[in-house]
């Protein structure tokens, strides 16, 4: 593996894209993130305990934090000075209701995953958990990642693969909404161990990387739609955007959960594979 110098990860200028930003705002605005969450919130614990020094003395960031129940609160639960970084303040209020439930101080504050508004080398760990892939700018959102670890820091990732089920759902939502901007990639990328290896090795960052999954249960598929209708972002743009011709695409979707169902006896239960990535930052 070819690293570069550390120095040529410092933040680089990239074209402003105003219309891919507010974009994707407003998707993850639309929903109730706080109540997604903790259908997925057991992706945290696990990148916790595989980075494996996350306590007190160490600066954590947590980019794309939603409420964060998945990193940030476990994380200051164990002692680390931690802060949560989000494109949208949508979900602080809850993230600061549940801080304050679980008796810990976490600092929040928004800011984009392509221009994360931190000094260079400010954190000895990073983490996403199925938060900065969705950034429109792939290279810049890694070129952020490690501009702000420190020399010898970890940058620790879960986003969803581009197999996974959750993945082909939400590019079955994406067929109805309007056409993406120039240069978009799409966020599963991010699931994809050759195109991380890609993104992140010329940055100076040495990889570990496995396959994960997220067991998920609900009393039938079609609740599961229902639920997804009012909290998951792409699904709630993808209703607004058809208006009278959602029912079609819903029993769409509906079809896709049917089939895609493991259960026999009426229920949901699927699998929600996603790549975890263990980075370690060149230096210190």
């Amino acid at each position: 593996m070819h690293v570069g110098p550390r120095c040529s990860v410092g933040r680089m200028s990239t074209p402003e894209n105003p219309q891919a930003r507010e974009r994707n705002r407003a998707v993850w605005e639309a929903g109730d993130w706080d109540q997604m969450a903790p259908r997925v919130e057991a992706a945290g614990p696990r990148l916790l305990h595989a980075i494996g020094d996350v306590g007190p003395g160490l600066r954590l960031l947590d980019v794309g934090t939603g409420s964060g129940g998945s990193i940030a609160i476990p994380a200051a639960g164990r002692g680390a000075e931690v802060t949560g970084c989000d494109i949208t303040d949508a979900w602080f209020d809850a993230a600061r209701r549940r801080a304050a439930e679980a008796g810990v101080e976490v600092q929040w504050v928004v800011g984009d995953a392509v221009e994360l508004p931190f000094a260079d080398e400010s954190f000895d760990i990073v983490t996403s958990t199925f938060g900065h892939m969705f950034a429109p700018d792939q290279a810049a959102a890694a070129r952020e990642l490690v501009r702000v670890t420190r020399p010898g820091g970890t940058i620790g990732l879960c986003c969803w693969t581009p197999d996974s089920v959750l993945s082909r759902l939400m590019a079955l939502g994406a067929e109805v909404l309007p056409p993406p901007t120039t240069g978009y990639q799409p966020p599963v990328l991010w699931g994809s161990e050759p195109h991380v290896r890609a993104l992140l090795e010329p940055l100076g960052v040495t990889l570990e990387m496995h396959r994960e999954a997220i067991a998920i249960r609900a009393p039938s598929p079609e609740l599961q739609i229902t639920f997804f209708e009012h909290n998951f972002g792409p699904v709630v743009v993808a209703k607004a955007a058809l208006g009278e011709d959602w029912p079609a695409a819903r029993e769409a979707l509906l079809a896709f959960v049917h089939a895609t169902n493991e259960a026999d006896d009426g229920t949901l239960a699927v699998d929600y594979e996603y790549l975890m990535t263990i980075g370690r930052v060149a230096g210190g």
